[in-house]
C-alpha cells in the first residue's frame, strides 16, 4: 500500500473506529452511521463535506472483509485536470465565506450560479479559500471537545506514552541532554518500555514502542500526547494493523496525562536525583542503571494509587498476551523515498550509500522503502504506483566491474536478412534484366565456401557454413575479400602460428600473413 492509500485508509478507520473497536452495540451501528453521514468532516484531499451513508457502509464492509489493507482509496480518474476560473469569481467566493464562515461548498456555489452563471469544483474552491485564510480553521471556528476519563480493568488494556527531559550524559567528550521515552501500562503502572535517548523524535518513539511490543505483545489502546510525532501515518498504520486504538490527549491539557506525568515525577525524584548527585555517566551506563532501578525498586515498590506493586498488579490483571506479526508492524514504519536509478552505475544513492539494482531499471524513477532501524544493507524497490520490483544491495562503486559479456542466444528461426535478400533479388530481376553477372565478376581460384569449409575443418567442425554465426561469417568474408592470394596453405600456416585454436586468433594470423605477402 503506497503512502497516499495509507492516508485514506487511516481517514476511514478514524471515522469508523467506534465500530471497529466495538464501542457501539450491533443494533446501534446504523444509527451511528446515519449521524456520521450528517456531520461534515475534513477529507484527506482538503474537502470539507459529509460522507454519504452508502460510502460509510461500503467502507465498514471492506474493513470487516479485508481489515486495514482493504480500506485503500482508489485514485480519481480525473486527478490533475485543471479548470480556469476568473479572479472575480474567486474573490466573491472568499467574500461569501468570510461573511458567514459556516457556509458550505454547496451554499457558496448557489450564490456563484446566481451571480455569474457558473460554479467551482470542490477542490478548487477549497484551495483558494485556504490560500485566502477563509476556511473554518483559519477563521477560528472550532468546537470544544468533551473530556472523558479513561479507566482500565486489565493489564494491556491501555498503554500511556510520553517524553520527559532526562539528565545530561557524556558522549564522545561532549556533554549532551537526554530524553526519557516511556510507555506504562495504565492498569498496573508497569513500565513496558522506558529508555533514555539523545533525541526526541519519531525514530525514538518507534524504537521504544517496538521494544514494548516485542516483549509484552500488543495493547488494546495507546494514549499519547497530541504532539506531531504521534500523528505520523506509520504509528497509525501500525496501531490499526494490530487492532490497537490510538487515543490523543487534548493539546494544552496537562491533567489528561496525569498517569505518565506521575511516573516521570517518580523517576526524577528517586532515580535521576541520584544520577545528578554523582559523576556524569555515559548514555549506555545511564540506561543500564535505569533498567536496574526499574527492576529492583520501581516495579517492586508499593504504588500509592493502586496500593500494590506494579509487578503484582501487572500479573494479576494479565488475561492474555496479544501476539503480533512484528514484520508487518515494522513495515508500517518503513521510510519511503523517491529516487532515480543511475543510468551508468545501475544503483541508487540513499543516506550516502549506494545500492545496486536490476540494470533494467537504469534511468527509471522508483520508490525506495527501507527500515530506518536496520543496518541498511539492503532496500526494497517499488514503482511509483506501489508495485514491487525487487531489492537493492549495498555496494561500492569503485569495486564495480563492467559486465560486457553479451548473453548467449540461439540462432533465430526466421532470418530477416534472408527476407531482405529475397526482396532485393526480386527487384534486381525486374530492373536489371539482360546483365550477365558471370562476365561482370572475376571469380577467385579458391571459392569462399571452400575457404570457410577449410577453417571449419581445422577447428574440428563438420558443418561448414552452418557451423558459423552471421557475425563470424561476415568477418571471414571481409578477410577473404582482402586478398586474391588466400589459399589452403595460408590457412594451415595461420593455424600453426595462432596462439590458440580459436577463430579470432586464426583471423589475426591470416591478416598478418596477407600483409607480409602484399607489402
Amino acid at each position: 500500500m503506497h503512502q497516499q492509500a495509507e492516508k485514506w485508509a487511516i481517514f476511514w478507520c478514524d471515522i469508523l473506529k467506534s465500530i471497529i473497536f466495538e464501542e457501539i452495540e450491533e443494533e446501534g451501528i446504523h444509527q451511528f452511521l446515519q449521524k456520521t453521514a450528517e456531520t461534515e468532516v475534513l477529507f484527506p484531499d482538503g474537502r470539507v463535506a459529509k460522507p454519504s451513508l452508502s460510502t460509510l457502509k461500503r467502507k465498514l464492509g471492506k474493513y470487516r472483509q479485508g481489515g486495514f489493507n482493504a480500506m485503500a482509496r482508489k485514485p480519481r480518474s480525473d486527478k490533475g485536470q485543471a479548470r480556469q476560473v476568473s479572479d472575480e469569481i474567486i474573490a466573491k467566493a472568499v467574500e461569501l465565506k468570510k461573511e458567514q464562515p459556516y457556509r458550505s461548498f454547496k451554499t457558496i456555489n448557489r450564490f456563484l450560479q446566481d451571480m455569474y452563471g457558473t460554479t467551482l469544483c470542490r477542490s478548487t474552491m477549497y484551495d483558494h479559500l485556504k490560500n485566502a485564510g477563509a476556511t473554518r480553521l483559519k477563521l477560528g471556528i472550532t468546537r470544544q471537545k468533551v473530556r472523558k476519563r479513561w479507566t482500565t480493568d486489565n493489564t494491556h488494556a491501555m498503554w500511556v506514552g510520553d517524553f520527559a527531559d532526562g539528565p545530561y550524559v557524556m558522549e564522545e567528550q561532549q556533554i549532551l541532554p537526554t530524553y526519557l521515552a516511556a510507555f506504562i501500562d495504565a492498569h498496573s503502572r508497569y513500565a513496558v518500555a522506558a529508555r533514555y535517548y539523545l533525541r526526541e523524535n519519531l525514530d525514538v518513539l518507534i524504537d521504544a514502542l517496538i521494544r514494548a511490543l516485542s516483549v509484552h505483545g500488543a495493547p488494546l489502546a495507546i494514549y499519547v500526547d497530541n504532539a506531531k510525532i504521534y500523528h505520523s501515518h506509520g504509528l497509525k498504520t501500525a496501531c490499526y494493523r494490530m487492532g490497537c486504538r490510538l487515543i490523543f490527549r487534548k493539546a494544552g491539557d496537562p491533567p489528561g496525562g496525569g498517569v505518565i506525568e506521575r511516573y516521570f515525577l517518580t523517576c526524577q525524584n528517586q532515580f535521576e536525583s541520584e544520577v545528578r548527585a554523582g559523576d556524569i555517566l555515559s548514555l549506555e551506563k545511564l540506561n543500564k542503571s535505569f533498567s536496574s532501578w526499574l527492576s529492583v525498586a520501581y516495579h517492586q515498590s508499593i504504588h500509592s494509587e493502586i496500593e500494590t506493586t506494579p509487578d503484582d498488579q501487572y500479573q494479576k490483571g494479565l488475561q492474555v498476551i496479544r501476539q503480533t506479526n512484528m514484520q508487518e508492524i515494522l513495515s508500517s514504519f518503513h521510510q519511503k523515498e523517491t529516487r532515480r536509478v543511475n543510468p551508468d552505475f545501475s544503483d541508487i544513492q540513499l543516506n550516502k550509500r549506494f545500492f545496486k539494482v536490476d540494470p533494467k531499471l537504469r534511468g527509471d524513477k522508483v520508490q525506495v522503502r527501507f527500515d530506518p532501524f536496520s543496518q541498511l544493507n539492503s532496500i526494497e524497490i517499488y514503482t511509483l504506483k506501489g508495485e514491487y520490483l525487487g531489492t537493492g544491495t549495498q555496494h561500492h562503486r569503485q569495486n564495480v566491474v563492467a559486465d560486457c559479456v553479451a548473453p548467449v542466444r540461439e540462432k533465430p528461426k526466421h532470418s530477416y536478412l534472408d527476407l531482405l535478400a529475397k526482396k532485393h533479388q526480386q527487384q534486381l530481376n525486374e530492373n536489371t534484366r539482360g546483365i550477365d553477372y558471370r562476365k561482370a565478376s572475376v571469380q577467385k581460384s579458391w571459392p569462399f565456401h571452400e575457404f570457410v569449409k577449410t577453417i571449419a575443418h581445422f577447428l574440428g567442425k563438420k558443418g561448414g557454413l552452418s557451423d558459423f554465426t552471421a557475425s563470424e561469417l561476415e568477418g571471414l568474408k571481409k578477410l577473404y575479400n582482402q586478398s586474391t592470394q588466400i589459399s589452403k596453405h595460408l590457412v594451415k600456416k595461420a593455424f600453426e602460428q595462432a596462439a590458440r585454436p580459436q577463430l579470432p586468433y586464426i583471423i589475426f594470423e591470416l591478416k598478418t600473413l596477407i600483409k607480409k605477402e602484399n607489402p
